[in-house]
């Protein structure tokens, strides 16, 4: 993901250099050519694709394209702030890898599993994890019939079981490395309440929506409170565009796959959207 981009633009080759040199690991072979099962360890993705969405946004504004409000799935939370203005590239490079380092470790400290779940309301996927004992909770509110749970590997199996017996379409472990937006993951916090404190931050340019409420932040203290409570809740995705389709018509995915945009036309049949994964899909975007 992102070798095309790099190879038309020479900003997104300093981008990369910088960030390559900064995180210490060769960020560029492991996102151009893998192998995966490196690419895939939760301190290497969050860089990874932090990095290549930042270069999709910088390319879509040297075009001319520039977001009205802009969102983030999770991590992408970070990414969708720096596109705003609230905080520069290199302070959330700093946030992203010290984040994907602590959930990484955090999982290994706590292991846990996570769970997408198909064809259920979301309070019956709720009562399922009331239900099945130990720690189990919604982490994301994908989509209308889509959450996916987090938590306990006991507690997500029973949930799992329970969501099945329910009357669920697909239920599917997912493979992680660690039970994200869970208690599971009170290990990472500390340290990075820390970071996020010694963080600058200032109002964005132009509006995010945070995962946590599925609004913007009124100040930049509250944007570092609700980083602060996004790793423990869940990504609120679903209420999250539709407050976002209420003053906007159309959607642009920027980082490396297809996923959101999917779950977008899921929540809203009639919103457009485009995704811009790769310079073919770029040039598209432009043109339109």
């Amino acid at each position: 993901m992102g070798e095309d981009l790099y190879r038309e633009d020479s900003r997104i080759r300093e981008l990369y250099d910088a960030a390559e040199n900064f995180l210490g690991f060769p960020l560029k072979r492991l996102s151009f050519a893998g192998p995966l099962e490196e690419l895939t360890q939760t301190r290497v993705t969050q860089p990874a694709i932090f990095v290549m969405s930042c270069a999709v946004d910088l390319l879509l504004k040297e075009r001319g394209i520039f977001p009205a409000a802009a969102a983030g799935h999770s991590l992408g939370e970070f990414s969708a702030l720096v596109s705003a203005g609230a905080i520069t590239f290199q302070a959330g490079l700093k946030l992203v890898k010290l984040r994907g380092e602590l959930m990484q470790t955090a999982g290994e400290i706590r292991p846990g599993a996570m769970a997408a779940i198909m064809g259920l309301s979301d309070d019956i996927v709720e009562k399922c994890c009331q239900n099945a004992g130990g720690i189990v909770i919604p982490a994301n509110y994908n989509s209308p019939g889509q959450l996916v749970i987090s938590g306990e590997i006991a507690a997500v199996e029973k949930a799992m079981e329970l969501c099945k017996q329910a009357g669920a379409k697909i239920v599917k472990r997912l493979t992680v490395s660690g039970a994200f937006h869970s208690p599971l993951m009170e290990y990472a916090c500390s340290e990075l309440y820390a970071a996020l404190d010694d963080t600058e931050f200032t109002m964005p340019q132009s509006l995010v929506y945070h995962n946590v409420t599925a609004s913007p932040a009124e100040s930049a203290e509250e944007i570092k409170a609700l980083l602060k409570r996004q790793l423990l809740s869940p990504v609120r995705w679903e209420t999250t565009i539709v407050n976002i389709r209420k003053t906007s018509a159309g959607f642009i995915e920027t980082g490396p796959g297809k996923v959101l945009t999917g779950l977008v036309k899921r929540i809203d049949r009639d919103a457009v959207v485009m995704n811009a994964n790769n310079l073919e899909a770029i040039r598209a975007v432009i043109g339109h």
